[in-house]
């Protein structure tokens, strides 16, 4: 394909996952049956706040093509007319991401519910791991934006969250009352944790509404658990006080290994594999230009927070850390500090049509001529077709998203392999 080829190219490819990559969840077909005994169901739980959920649209998939390395994915992703595929042997119900309950076929747009059809990393780890396990997959997918896990998904074990010393100086400063923010921090305590918990158990007590042509006879394994969160809390300089210096987030790790423990013992899951996907907006810390200069403490901290209980001795061999930060696309991260570059000359641009100096028309090809000027027509490929949203969300990236997602099943896979006795149930969790 000729250079100058690229964004037509990308134009249809866009207007068919448009077109074509509907999938109606509502109505999943019953699952194959093999001869003789059919394979227990593998289930994974994959939980956690807005990156969880998942904000890279579908029309971001195609730019995965541009990277070799991400060719074999995007293949395994889409289809003969390069629309993304429905997964014939792995199923998913979810909520969080929609007003409502959503169950089917894994396919695209069980991703974040607002603004086209999207993915998040339980597209490609339901691929993945379906390609590594012999055995039909459930995926049990709970996710909801904004959420921290000092309060929302704080589990049981970790007990009540005490106000420190800066927030109760703060609420004596605002003339807040102490009982009233008590109360208010109590019933916001442990929310999603619980929905997240009731939800699993409810899938599991009737898997034929998920699964069609599911037997109690087959029975099901938990198989493992994947836990991708953390912005709320990595921002939240009241609730963790000294976040630029070492162990400013141990709070953190304290309460996700309760939150581990937990998650076990109410799911009577005492070895359920855990991975841990540690936060990497932004990319290895140690790439930082300077203008991110000011967040590199922070992130450094709380990613290693993020990790540190897949190095305590308890979990040992049942429990893993991804970093999440190799995945970051340094080439549009660049090419977005270049744009970056081009601000004074986009606002006078804009200052002329709002004059009338300039018709709209005029100002948008001066616009675009800017662009071709700055940038080859890879690059603005790049800009232009593989970013759906903000940093925060991975750039709404599939060539970002994907990726983890692979890498999620990768380590949830290997963790499976190692555990020596199987959780297994012909039925309901207790």
């Amino acid at each position: 394909m000729k250079l100058v080829s690229l964004r037509a190219w990308f134009a249809v490819a866009v207007a068919s996952f448009v077109a074509l990559s509907r999938v109606v969840h509502a109505t999943p077909q019953a699952a194959p049956q093999s001869q003789g005994s059919p394979a227990p169901l593998k289930v994974f739980i994959l939980a956690g706040q807005s990156n969880m959920q998942g904000h890279a649209h579908v029309r971001t998939i195609p730019a995965m093509k541009l990277d070799a390395r991400l060719v074999p994915l995007h293949d395994a992703m889409v289809g003969a007319d390069g629309t993304p595929i429905t997964c014939e042997r792995v199923w998913i119900s979810s909520i969080g991401c929609a007003p409502e309950e959503q169950v089917g076929k894994l396919a695209a747009g069980f991703g974040a519910g607002d603004r086209g059809e999207k993915i998040g990393p339980e597209f490609s780890f339901g691929l993945t791991i379906a390609r590594l396990l012999d055995e039909p997959v459930l995926l049990i997918k709970t996710s909801w934006g904004g959420k921290s896990l000092h309060t929302d998904f704080r589990p049981p074990s970790a007990g009540r969250y005490e106000f420190n010393e800066a927030e109760l100086a703060g609420f004596n400063k605002r003339g807040v009352d102490l009982a009233t923010a008590r109360a208010e921090k109590d019933a916001a305590t442990g929310v999603n944790y619980r929905l997240m918990i009731e939800h699993v158990r409810k899938v599991l007590a009737d898997i034929p509404r998920v699964v069609p042509g599911y037997e109690p006879k087959q029975g099901y394994e938990l198989a493992g658990f994947v836990w991708f969160q953390g912005w709320n809390d990595m921002v939240d300089g009241n609730a963790y006080l000294n976040r630029d210096k070492p162990g400013g987030y141990a709070a953190y790790s304290d309460v996700l290994a309760h939150f581990i423990r937990d998650v076990r013992r109410d799911l009577a899951a005492p070895q359920l594999p855990f991975v841990i996907g540690v936060l990497g907006v932004g990319g290895p810390v140690e790439e930082y230009g300077p203008e991110q200069q000011r967040y590199a403490a922070t992130h450094r901290n709380f990613r290693e927070a993020m990790a540190a209980p897949a190095a305590m001795d308890e979990f040992k061999g049942t429990v893993t850390a991804v970093r999440t930060e190799v995945f970051w696309d340094r080439e549009v991260s660049a090419l977005r500090a270049r744009e970056e570059s081009l601000k004074p000359k986009i606002e006078q641009i804009r200052a002329d049509v709002k004059a009338g100096t300039r018709t709209r028309a005029e100002g948008d090809a001066a616009m675009e001529a800017l662009y071709v000027a700055s940038f080859n027509e890879r690059e603005l490929v790049l800009l232009r077709e593989s970013v759906s949203n903000q940093e925060y969300h991975y750039l709404g990236s599939a060539r970002i998203l994907a990726p983890i997602g692979e890498s999620f099943a990768e380590a949830a896979a290997a963790l499976l392999k190692q555990r020596a006795a199987p959780e297994s149930s012909n039925g309901g969790v207790r």
